[in-house]
């Protein structure tokens, strides 16, 4: 899968987008609420690391999310 930050403009805010091995989208959330229906994507129990990348994360990079 893979994780990217898309940067908001006035009043919409950012957005992570994570997408599978052939780039569909996945999952589509809020940056700063990133940790609701987490399980849906098969990353359970690891919040924290999501959460810690997201902040890590530059805007407009796709980057392979391995955690």
């Amino acid at each position: 899968m893979y994780i990217i930050k898309v940067k908001g403009k006035a009043k919409i805010p950012d957005y992570i987008q994570i997408r599978d091995e052939n780039f569909v989208l996945v999952a589509y959330f809020r940056a700063d609420r990133p940790l609701k229906n987490i399980e849906k994507f098969g990353l359970e129990g690891k919040e924290a690391a999501l959460e810690q990348l997201i902040k890590e994360l530059p805007f407009g990079k796709l980057k392979k999310l391995s955690l």
